[in-house]
């Protein structure tokens, strides 16, 4: 015969919240799921969107900060249909991420294409580092 125990039913209860939003590593998801790299003179930031309009989103830089934010809408169901299980997330969200140097805001670049935001973020100007001539005397 098992016996009802409380506090093993809350371990439960709190591993299975730590399963659903944290991931193979341990670490806490963020959505959307991005991935950033960088060339010296160019930032690259993809984001996973599926489903998602250009027109949903909004991106923003301000220095060295670029800030995605939208809305995905979740899916009308018609009067015939129950839902049964929804795992993708719908409502607003916003990520700001912090690249290694300063973007030039005027010159930012992106393209959404089969559910994938791809950003380009070049670096500013004024953020190169700058090569400096030494006089001989």
């Amino acid at each position: 015969m098992v016996t009802w125990d409380p506090i093993r039913e809350l371990e439960r209860f709190q591993h299975e919240l730590d399963h659903l939003f944290t991931g193979p590593s341990g670490t806490v998801h963020q959505y959307p799921s991005v991935n950033v790299w960088t060339t010296e003179n160019e930032a690259y930031l993809t984001a996973e969107l599926p489903g998602m309009e250009a027109s949903d989103l909004d991106i923003s830089v301000l220095g060295q900060k670029v800030t995605l934010s939208g809305k995905r809408q979740p899916r009308e169901m018609n009067e015939n249909e129950r839902l049964h299980r929804r795992e993708r997330l719908s409502g607003t969200f916003t990520r700001t991420l912090q690249m290694p140097f300063r973007v030039d805001a005027e010159k930012v670049a992106a393209q959404l294409e089969n559910g994938v935001l791809t950003v380009t973020l070049p670096r500013a100007e004024d953020d190169k580092p700058k090569k400096i001539s030494i006089q001989i005397a």
